[in-house]
């Protein structure tokens, strides 16, 4: 089994309920929130620590979380494209339900108002729907 697979053995909930603070907690990681000059989070593996970008509000910190927490899952070392799309897509499936979003297209068709309800960014939202269109 590899490092990533063992790493991913807890289930957390889907969606609004799924927490990555306490996805964080259960792997161990270090939370830190604090100024940082570029990006939203940054994670360094060789401390097991996230730290979050203070400067940005609640929604994006949650997503920036989440998305660091997947570099942690996958065991990524480096920031190259390919792990960027996997962190993307592993955030995006937790912090996204499919049941929430069928609901939220019943009546709003509109990504803006979507996202806000999700609670997820623009970018976590499309990496969401591209990892289920494919």
């Amino acid at each position: 089994m590899t490092k990533s697979l063992t790493r991913m053995s807890r289930s957390f909930p889907r969606g609004r309920a799924y927490d990555p603070w306490e996805h964080a907690d259960a792997l161990g990681i270090e939370i830190v929130v604090r100024p940082i000059r570029t990006g939203h989070e940054l994670w360094l593996p060789e401390y097991n620590t996230l730290i979050v970008n203070s400067r940005i509000r609640a929604v994006h910190q949650r997503s920036a979380l989440a998305h660091g927490v997947a570099h942690a899952e996958f065991g990524h070392e480096d920031d190259r494209p390919k792990h960027e799309k996997q962190a993307d897509q592993f955030a995006a499936r937790n912090l996204i339900c499919p049941d929430e979003l069928a609901d939220l297209y019943r009546w709003c068709p509109d990504e803006g108002r979507i996202t806000a309800e999700l609670g997820v960014t623009t970018r976590l939202f499309r990496a969401y729907l591209l990892a289920e269109a494919s």
